[in-house]
């Protein structure tokens, strides 16, 4: 039987939070522990503190966003039609909340950590930024899944490849893109302006709030 597919247009705020530094640390993790942990069965520590940092983000962020799906070492989310949209300060408030308790997370892993090998010493070089942007989106049910598609979903997660990180000098940031800024109000003064390019877009202008 053919499958029925529920599709709705949305438009609003788009947000990926991103754990920097992921994949490198889990494949150093697998590395030093394939022939100990991963040989017995057993599953390093680190991957229990991915699950921890990766729950707190969703904590502190849903609501007001609510989760469109978990995507490895990122969560991507979106407010809902109907939901209150977060603006201005009360966004920014949002992000820094959510990063704070990621560095609490950290913090508190690497006082009870029990591994002290090279490879999951470097927990504490973990970090996260945010991307978020604005505009029109359609979701839609498949295979009892929900998932958003459209130009501006591309470009949200086009976006997590950016240069702020070189601009601020570390990668604790949330790049907000000008439609964003625009739409949600946010007051951009203390943010350093930026452009990125990326094929099959125009040039998109963004803001870079640093967050340590």
């Amino acid at each position: 039987m053919a499958s029925t597919f529920q599709r709705e247009a949305a438009e609003g705020p788009l947000l990926i939070a991103d754990i920097g530094g992921y994949t490198s640390f889990l494949q150093a993790v697998g590395e030093a522990h394939k022939d100990d942990a991963l040989a017995n069965g057993a599953v390093p520590e680190a991957y229990g503190l991915m699950s921890s940092l990766l729950d707190g983000i969703v904590e502190q962020i849903a609501p007001p966003f609510t989760v469109a799906k978990l995507e490895g070492d990122a969560v991507f989310a979106f407010v809902a039609t109907g939901a209150a949209v977060p603006r201005g300060e009360a966004l920014l408030g949002c992000i820094r909340g959510c990063y704070a308790e990621f560095r609490s997370r950290l913090a508190q892993a690497g006082e009870i950590w029990s591994c002290t090998c090279n490879a999951c010493s470097r927990a504490d070089k973990l970090d996260l930024k945010f991307v978020v942007h604005a505009g029109r989106y359609v979701v839609q049910q498949i295979a009892g899944n929900r998932e958003l598609s459209g130009p501006e979903v591309v470009m949200t997660h086009r976006l997590v490849k950016n240069g702020a990180a070189r601009l601020i000098g570390h990668g604790a940031y949330a790049l907000i893109t000008a439609a964003a800024v625009d739409k949600l109000e946010v007051l951009a003064a203390p943010a350093i302006p930026m452009t990125e390019t990326y094929e099959h877009y125009p040039p998109i202008d963004a803001f870079a709030f640093a967050l340590r």
